[in-house]
């Protein structure tokens, strides 16, 4: 990740955050028409992943008891209690929990995404009895999102003697480049969540969740009100995100540049990263994970790097330049190392985050891009492969690998 709605019966056939209640105030209006993420629902590929992972009856029944609710509160609790179904249910199967529901390995990622669509298609189109406003639409879609990316159930025990790390990963994306696309970030935090790792100063809990690649949801502050409430109390966290070909990278930097890549609906944004007080915005932020220690160490198959380039304009220039050493004083940010999409917003504002909650000194914390996942030499046409799976596979365990020296080394 670099630079860069209908009932379902005939299934063949815009999110904003802290929302309080829905008022009657908000008038109703038609249901809404399908996004263009959600409109590649329909397409062979997606329809294939849902039913050879199971994950294709999770729409219909999310569908039937939005039918049940007789009043907003009621589809609200059923909101709630499908959306953390559903994420409960695709880490417990990328866990090797429960039924594998069908041939699509475990570690796959794509059916959760898919069959989220399905669920928010479904409440797009939705038209109770009892009517629904726009505001309470949109907030049936916040807790949607919320719950099935696991953003409401991270958790830790209480005590001590146990270290807390936080792990973030992404949707698929380009998936007009490639339908059968799948992010090893987004299989990764499904492998994690919940799973204890030992180190050599003891035990560390991994809690995940997953965030769309939509700017939008970015602007409107999904990363902060997720992350805000952990961060005073991890011990480590890491946003992941897949970058290169053939190798990891630890970035050192991060910048507030937006660079116009497209996200998920087709969106496209060049601007500086919209923050809270922007006065007091920052151009770059750094890591303080242990890169050096990640790096040295041997965590796996694909090489790991400490990337320290960035993209520039110098103070008093005009024109962007590449600056493989990191930034210079009083530049201004139109790269981070980890390019200017979402992946280096993610990093640049969980950083921020770090940084205005007083931490920097004190919380380990910065973004690793994970190797790009191929296909088998030849595989065209077919969404898996074993190839596909090894790869997939072998990131999952790097990256678990990686954690653990970053909790060692903290």
């Amino acid at each position: 990740m670099i630079s860069l709605r209908i009932r379902i019966g005939v299934l063949g056939l815009t999110l904003l955050t802290g929302f309080s209640t829905p008022t009657a105030a908000s008038a109703a209006g038609a249901a809404p028409s399908p996004t263009v993420e959600e409109r590649r629902l329909d397409r062979a590929v997606p329809q294939e992943i849902l039913r050879r992972s199971g994950f294709d009856t999770a729409a219909p029944r999310f569908a039937r008891a939005l039918d049940e609710a007789r009043s907003y509160a009621q589809a609200r609790r059923a909101v709630v209690r499908e959306g953390t179904e559903l994420w409960r249910r695709a880490v417990d199967r990328a866990q090797g929990r429960g039924p594998a529901g069908g041939d699509i390995s475990r570690d796959d990622d794509r059916p959760l995404y898919w069959a989220r669509l399905g669920m928010t298609r479904a409440v797009r189109a939705w038209e109770p009895e009892f009517g629904l406003t726009d505001g309470q639409r949109t907030a049936l879609l916040d807790e949607l999102e919320r719950t099935s990316r696991g953003q409401t159930a991270i958790g830790y025990p209480q005590g001590k003697g146990l270290k807390r790390i936080l792990v973030t990963g992404f949707d698929p994306f380009t998936l007009d480049r490639d339908i059968r696309i799948s992010n090893p970030s987004g299989a990764t935090a499904l492998a994690l969540d919940g799973t204890v790792i030992e180190t050599a100063d003891g035990p560390a809990r991994i809690e995940t969740a997953v965030f769309p690649v939509r700017w939008q949801d970015f602007t409107r502050g999904t990363v902060e009100r997720t992350l805000r409430p952990y961060l005073p109390k991890v011990d480590l966290f890491t946003t992941v995100s897949q970058g290169r070909v053939g190798r990891f990278d630890v970035e050192r930097t991060n910048g507030a540049w937006r660079g116009g890549f497209a996200d998920n609906d087709n969106v496209g944004r060049t601007e500086t990263v919209p923050v809270t007080d922007p006065a007091s915005q920052p151009q770059w932020t750094t890591t303080t994970l242990p890169y050096r220690a990640i790096v040295a160490a041997d965590t796996g198959r694909f090489p790991v790097y400490d990337n320290t380039s960035v993209t520039e304009i110098p103070a008093g220039g005009t024109d962007p330049v590449v600056r493989p050493d990191g930034p210079t004083p009083g530049s201004t940010a139109r790269a981070g190392g980890g390019g200017d999409y979402l992946s280096n917003e993610i990093a640049y504002r969980a950083t921020l985050l770090r940084d205005r909650l007083g931490l920097h000194d004190v919380l380990p914390g910065g973004h690793v891009h994970t190797p790009v996942l191929q296909f088998g030499t030849g595989n065209t046409t077919e969404v898996t492969d074993p190839e596909f799976v090894r790869n997939r596979l072998d990131i999952i365990t790097q990256v678990r690998t990686i954690l653990k020296v970053a909790a060692q080394e903290s």
